[in-house]
């Protein structure tokens, strides 16, 4: 599903899609998105977020309430450090900036549905590292028994981590495989989101998991210094 308000946007990509064998519905507006959403069972949405009726954060947010595992790419020209973060925070799985290549969102969008339902990593409905513990299935973090609450894109972040445990990961790494984007040196969305998932696995622990490897990247490191 597409909401887009510019409604030659919206057609174009519909077009576009539909040359490549996907079946797209189109709304023009958050509301009326959402409505569609409600009605029909999509694999991916695609999203503006400034949009009449509800905008992408609110209509993200609705969307991951319902279905956790909805896959949501947002397309908008709001192009800050805030406004991404404020988008992976509301659920989306992946954030284009217009103008953009029509390329780059149908590599973005095999990407993410090649991935699900599970990444060529070991797979499993339960991971574990030390008492750290995240269950696939029904999306839920707990360490020593205490429940962490999580963004998608931070447990997204965390599940990377876990399934290459004891083994550093650069950030490009992260960029590539979490963010499904190549790798750009002048950005710390990753460093941003370390942060944030460090803060709520570890802070209150006295073995801290996810550890800083200076110029390498980051490993989430189960036992030893």
């Amino acid at each position: 599903m597409i909401v887009e308000d510019e409604k030659k946007i919206a057609d174009t990509l519909k077009m576009g899609l539909a040359e490549h064998g996907f079946e797209v519905d189109v709304a023009y507006d958050g509301k009326i998105g959402y409505q569609l959403f409600l009605a029909h069972s999509f694999d991916l949405v695609i999203l503006d977020i400034n949009l009449p009726g509800m905008n992408g954060y609110e209509l993200c947010k609705a969307i991951r309430y319902r279905r956790q595992d909805m896959l949501v790419i947002m397309l908008t020209s709001m192009s800050s450090l805030d406004n991404k973060i404020e988008g992976y925070d509301a659920g989306a799985d992946d954030y284009i900036v217009k103008p953009f290549e029509f390329k780059e969102l149908l590599l973005k969008i095999r990407a993410l549905l090649k991935r699900t339902p599970g990444q060529s990593m070991p797979v499993g409905n339960l991971l574990q590292a030390a008492d750290l513990e995240m269950n696939l299935d029904n999306k839920e973090v707990h360490r020593a028994g205490k429940k962490i609450k999580l963004t998608a894109k931070e447990f997204q972040l965390l599940e990377y981590l876990m399934r290459n445990k004891n083994r550093v990961v650069s950030r490009a790494d992260l960029a590539i495989n979490v963010w499904d984007v190549d790798f750009h040196s002048n950005t710390n969305v990753i460093d941003v989101y370390i942060s944030y998932v460090r803060n709520k696995v570890d802070k209150e622990f006295e073995q801290k998991l996810i550890q800083t490897h200076v110029g390498m990247g980051y490993i989430l490191k189960t036992s030893g210094s």
